[in-house]
């Protein structure tokens, strides 16, 4: 049995995600049991840990913000939280049989499944554990949450890139203690999809891929919205979260029938007991 379906069945014991019999046989190498830690996490300390210096690849450098207390991996304290944080990393950087995985689309059957503090806490661990640097983009231009989660301003952000009404240099934000940079979602905009979907994105994609080691995309749920379709051609790879005792077996199946099952790495099972 695939680990995958174990994941999948160890949700349906705790009340919620009944039994999906594939996944595609691309989800093999990503597949992660989220923590409990994620309902209730420990507070971030007041004077957190610098990492190795890394330098910035460019635009406005910030310090001292205040990061969401979800954000578990800045304070990281060696507890089951943060192994299955670097487990996840582990693993999706040695996917594909070690291929390089640059651009990684995260998304989730529907809201409220933990996929943007998932994003966070990852590109967090990435940034100071592997000293690369780690670009976290939030795409979800219709909800957008990264801002607040890392204590930046929401803009300019990627919709004013895109709508060219701002530099990508002007809104990429470089946390410095994190040694992690931050694209916010910016200036809300009536058509998302639209922006997302312009030759300005796939631009601004590919001057990312120059600058950062690794870009975490924070998409909108896959379902019922265009959105994860217009992305998928301009990245690497999809995980998809799921959340246990939440996500309902039609969503789960809706999600991955919507999505390029070829770039599937796995899915991250959200606030699953240990």
């Amino acid at each position: 049995m695939s680990r995958i379906q174990n994941i999948l069945d160890k949700a349906e014991r705790e009340g919620a995600v009944r039994r999906v019999h594939t996944v595609g046989a691309a989800a093999r190498a990503a597949v992660v049991e989220s923590p409990t830690a994620f309902i209730a996490p420990p507070p971030i300390p007041v004077e957190p840990v610098p990492p190795p210096s890394v330098a910035p690849a460019a635009g406005r450098v910030v310090s001292n913000v205040r990061l969401h207390p979800q954000l578990i991996m800045a304070a990281d304290d060696g507890g089951i939280a943060a192994e299955q944080y670097r487990a996840l990393r582990t693993r999706m950087l040695h996917a594909d049989n070690g291929a390089s995985v640059n651009v990684v689309l995260v998304t989730s059957p529907g809201r409220g499944d933990g996929k943007s503090i998932t994003i966070a806490n990852l590109g967090l661990t990435m940034a100071q554990e592997q000293q690369r640097r780690i670009c976290v983009v939030d795409a979800d231009l219709r909800q957008p949450r990264q801002d607040r989660l890392f204590g930046v301003p929401a803009s300019p952000g990627l919709a004013d890139v895109l709508a060219c009404d701002a530099t990508l240099d002007d809104a990429l934000i470089a946390i410095e203690e994190y040694q992690i940079t931050v694209l916010p979602a910016g200036t809300a905009s009536a058509r998302p999809a639209e922006l997302l979907g312009t030759s300005a994105m796939r631009r601004t994609i590919e001057a990312l891929r120059s600058r950062f080691d690794c870009i975490l995309i924070d998409a909108p749920a896959a379902i019922p919205l265009a959105d994860v379709g217009i992305l998928t051609p301009l990245v690497d790879s999809i995980v998809m979260v799921v959340r246990a005792g939440v996500t309902a077996k039609p969503a789960i199946h809706d999600a991955i029938a919507s999505i390029d099952g070829t770039k599937l790495l796995g899915m991250v099972l959200n606030e699953a007991t240990a």
